[in-house]
């Protein structure tokens, strides 16, 4: 409390009046700071929920049905006393049971070998008046699938010399040779069946090539890694990045394309820091297109020049995730991804619950995709109509909510971040409905360059960019070859088979006999 000593009473009020504005004052800041520190620490909650939840969370954004099992009684309601139950079906009014059960489903493409056990011929006496008794049937008792492990043989060729006896007669002699197929590799034990099954349990399975040394050595070959890496590097130079290249040419006369990038580290890669990141961009044809291609570009930069170089004059439809280097290229119609403005909501209700203004968002997104879902086997003309008559309405019923409540949430919160990435990519994000063959979301990238990220996991590093640019190729040709429906050993087995005698050098044109699409091709390598 303030003294009033000699001061007048009018004095002393306005000094008392004077006080209490300067704490009014204080108090308003005070509640300023605070509220300042109370949103600072909503948002770091919120970042620490997310980072939580990514780290021991479910990876799945799937939407959760009311209908949807519990996973904890996931065991009861999956079991079944009988799994073998052949298939019911209703016939003419009346119910037949299918002869064919699961298990003959499973094992239809194996081959199968009939086991007759029998009782020994003198043995077969009956037992109650000793006369021979002949066998009148048989029946059925089990069946099983048996694994024969693989083996190596040692393939040695000789030409055989042929000589004309008349011409040597005349002191003029002739020669023929058998005509020997091309090796793989010069001056090398690589065969085709060998190289091949190397690339796919590398690229396909995942497996580093230093725990492939062990399955090897278990065969009885001593075959190092570095013989291995070897392989890849030099097939790659060789032949597949001819190949790819001839990919390439094909995928750029296509009308809708997908694009997405991932880091990889390469250990000697010229002029850049030991904590700098390099990319492997993946570019794919659209899922409605006819010929499916994927190819893997690596660069140690994620630069928008690079995907500009890459895609060169091609000015269609390029679906991206929104990443703002892409802007660079300024020839194509850029089409962004609503799988990912789903994700930012979703990111939202992780933090909040379920009942947040975000799942108003999910909801929207999730209603776009349905509606998608029922048009993907419509042609394009008719997918095109249906979109503007049944998924437009939904479009814009998102964007007038969103202005709406957008301007009332904190901007830097989960949900303030889902708002802002949705309206930098307001324009983009409605490209889709242009043309029919375009797509919602940039999910057939996503899925073409996650088996790189999945090996990644295992192999950590590229150690030279030669090494990154072999894998780029065969990644290429391997993604390729499964979105044609073809057994990848089998066609890398092919490729290394035909190209080592292919002048493909001086005549490109006769690649187009092994691209994945060619009847051939598809007769020989089809997957089961």
């Amino acid at each position: 409390m303030i003294e009033k000593g000699n001061m007048t009473d009018a004095e002393y009020i306005a000094m008392l009046e004077n006080e209490i504005k300067k704490r009014d004052k204080k108090i308003d800041k005070l509640e300023v700071e605070n509220e300042c520190l109370r949103k600072d620490n909503h948002i770091y909650l919120e970042a620490l929920i997310l980072s939580k939840h990514r780290i021991f969370g479910k990876s799945s954004e799937h939407t959760v049905d009311e209908g949807q099992q519990s996973f904890f009684n996931e065991a009861e309601q999956e079991y079944a006393e009988n799994p073998e139950e052949p298939v019911k079906k209703t016939v003419k009014g009346y119910v037949r049971k299918s002869s064919k059960t699961r298990r003959d489903e499973i094992i239809k493409n194996i081959d199968t070998e009939i086991i007759t056990c029998t009782v020994p011929e003198n043995e077969q006496i009956c037992p109650r008046c000793g006369s021979q008794m002949k066998a009148i049937g048989k029946k059925y008792i089990r069946e099983e699938v048996e694994l024969i492990p693989a083996k190596l043989i040692v393939k040695k060729y000789y030409s055989n010399t042929y000589s004309c006896k008349k011409c040597e007669k005349k002191n003029m002699p002739v020669f023929l040779h058998g005509l020997v197929p091309a090796p793989v590799l010069p001056h090398s034990l690589a065969s085709a069946s060998t190289v091949s099954w190397v690339i796919y349990q590398k690229y396909v399975n995942a497996m580093p090539l230093y725990r492939q040394e062990k399955d090897w050595e278990r065969l009885g070959y001593a075959l190092s890694r570095t013989t291995m890496a070897n392989w890849i590097i030099r097939c790659s130079e060789d032949y597949f990045s001819r190949f790819v290249a001839r990919l390439k040419e094909e995928m750029l006369k296509e009308k809708v394309l997908h694009c997405d990038e991932t880091y990889v580290k390469v250990l000697r890669e010229k002029d850049v820091s030991d904590n700098s990141k390099q990319y492997m961009w993946g570019y794919r044809t659209g899922k409605l297109s006819a010929r499916q291609i994927v190819i893997y570009d690596y660069n140690k930069s994620r630069s928008g020049d690079v995907p500009k170089a890459f895609l060169g004059d091609f000015s269609g439809y390029l679906h991206t995730d929104g990443y703002a280097g892409y802007n660079k290229l300024t020839k194509v119609t850029h089409c962004n991804c609503w799988a990912h403005v789903r994700r930012k909501f979703h990111e939202a209700i992780v933090v909040d619950n379920e009942d947040s203004i975000a799942r108003t968002g999910r909801d929207f997104c999730d209603k776009l995709f349905a509606i998608e879902a029922e048009l993907d086997r419509l042609t394009t003309e008719e997918r095109f109509n249906k979109r503007l008559t049944q998924e437009k309405p939904v479009f814009e019923a998102f964007w007038s909510w969103a202005e709406k409540i957008a301007p009332t949430v904190l901007p830097k919160t989960q949900l303030g971040k889902a708002f802002e990435y949705a309206f930098k990519r307001r324009e983009f994000l409605g490209n889709y409905f242009k043309d029919g063959d375009c797509a919602i979301s940039n999910n057939a990238a996503e899925n073409a360059i996650r088996p790189f990220t999945v090996g990644r996991k295992n192999w950590l590093f590229s150690d030279t960019p030669k090494g990154a640019k072999a894998s780029a190729d065969i990644y290429s040709i391997v993604e390729t070859a499964k979105a044609n429906g073809l057994d990848v050993f089998k066609y890398f087995e092919l490729l290394l088979t035909v190209l080592p005698s292919m002048a493909f050098l001086t005549n490109p044109d006769i690649l187009e006999e092994l691209l994945p699409w060619n009847e051939s091709v598809q007769k020989i390598c089809k997957a089961i």
